[in-house]
């Protein structure tokens, strides 16, 4: 998932709009952890990035996304950029953001 949003619209406030990202966020991670994992995996990794552009991303823990959505709201950013990648691991001796 890679995605823009917006944080002003004339008519929402962004609180809500926050929300709205928020619940996005947690309907694609639910979509991805539905799916059947391929054969020799244990489980699945996202590796998330979050910034105001694709170039000002930065690599968050998928634990702190939501936290870390809600600091960029309150230091008025006027977009946010969100890339979850969802990855099957075999092992957990992985190289990864923890």
């Amino acid at each position: 998932m890679k995605k823009t949003f917006k944080l002003e619209h004339p008519k929402i406030k962004a609180p809500r709009i926050v929300d709205s990202i928020k619940h996005e966020i947690k309907k694609y991670l639910k979509k991805e952890r539905e799916q059947k994992l391929p054969k020799g995996a244990k489980f699945l990794r996202f590796d998330c990035k979050l910034g105001q552009t694709e170039e000002t991303a930065v690599a968050v823990p998928h634990l702190e996304l939501m936290k870390s959505i809600d600091e960029m709201a309150t230091n008025n950013a006027k977009t946010i950029y969100v890339e979850i990648d969802a990855k099957a691991v075999a092992s957990l001796d992985y190289q990864g953001i923890d």
